[in-house]
């Protein structure tokens, strides 16, 4: 952890590309310390995590994420058919590794404008109110101006409120017709800050993903010495006279 915290401070003197926003609920009349949020890339290794997540969700939940009361059935094909060779997927894990937020930055096809891509967010309902879902569309936007993306589209039900207000903080024009929104947000170019944010982010996060880690298997030892413990006390004891 010491290496990642070394680097994002080295590169805090390069600009203010690394300063950690904050997207309150309430606002407050004094502004809270910003806390960075380790935000991992998700790979095709874990599907089953993706899965295990949106399942979770509950069926309005369902609803409000991907615009109908999705199914068992279709949030499994959904994962399956995620295309990590085009798409970007992101992920906030607890200390038990289980992954309570993600996210989805889908690029355009081939064949379709390639400057433009769309952002899709799920958190689990016990991981609500900290934030973690403006944190992963900050994170979004920097890797989609990164890679070119002029234009950057949430389409989302209307009664989404938390969805389209992390938009409207973002400086999105939201569009709404009828039961359903459109938000969208124009990306700037990218600089050298911003490449090194993404740098520097994802280091950060990947460093805290190990530490978890090894503290789970760390701890799951010190569980199966535990038990190993308690069999030979208890036989120990009932072969005592």
């Amino acid at each position: 952890m010491h290496t990642a915290k070394a680097l994002l401070k080295a590169s805090l003197g390069l600009g203010s590309f690394l300063k950690a926003p904050m997207v309150e609920a309430q606002p407050r009349a004094a502004a809270p310390t910003p806390v960075m949020v380790p935000i991992r890339s998700i790979g095709p290794r874990e599907r089953d995590r993706i899965a295990q997540h949106l399942l979770a969700l509950k069926p309005h939940d369902r609803y409000l994420r991907f615009g109908y009361a999705a199914s068992d059935e279709q949030i499994q094909r959904y994962v399956d058919g995620l295309d990590f060779d085009r798409d970007e997927l992101f992920g906030i894990y607890n200390r038990r590794l289980d992954l309570i937020a993600m996210a989805h930055l889908a690029f355009a096809p081939a064949d379709q404008h390639k400057d433009c891509a769309e952002f899709g967010v799920s958190v689990a309902e016990h991981a609500r109110g900290r934030g973690y879902g403006a944190r992963l569309f900050e994170r979004a936007v920097v890797v989609a101006r990164n890679e070119g993306v002029g234009m950057l589209f949430i389409h989302a039900l209307s009664e989404n409120v938390a969805m389209l207000k992390i938009a409207r903080n973002a400086g999105a024009t939201v569009v709404r017709s009828g039961s359903e929104s459109e938000a969208h947000l124009e990306l700037p170019h990218a600089t050298f800050d911003s490449r090194m944010s993404e740098i520097a982010l994802e280091h950060y996060a990947e460093v805290d993903y190990q530490l978890k880690t090894r503290a789970k298997q760390f701890w799951a030892f010190l569980a199966t010495l535990q038990e190993i413990r308690s069999g030979v006390r208890a036989a120990r004891d009932q072969s005592a006279p």
